[in-house]
């Protein structure tokens, strides 16, 4: 699965941890950039895209995001994987 695609599909993830339909991802996007994005709702969304995409995130990998392009790029990486 493409970045491009993993975006696709982290958009109704982050509408639904977030509760706010009117966000757009944008692979620059950061906490910063979306009003309660604090450490709690970080780990609700980082358990919701593990079960959204069926993997599991290292604590490491968790500790290097940069921003949401970053996130998805991690995701797509994982999924090759699997």
């Amino acid at each position: 699965m493409t970045e491009a695609e993993v975006l696709k599909q982290l958009t109704p993830v982050f509408h639904d941890v977030f509760d706010d339909d009117s966000i757009v991802l944008s692979p620059e996007m950061t906490a910063n950039d979306i009003e309660g994005w604090d450490s709690q709702t970080h780990v609700m969304l980082t358990v919701a895209a593990e079960q959204r995409f069926g993997i599991k995130f290292r604590t490491a990998e968790l500790e290097s995001l940069r921003n949401v392009g970053h996130f998805a790029q991690v995701i797509s990486a994982k999924l090759e994987g699997k």
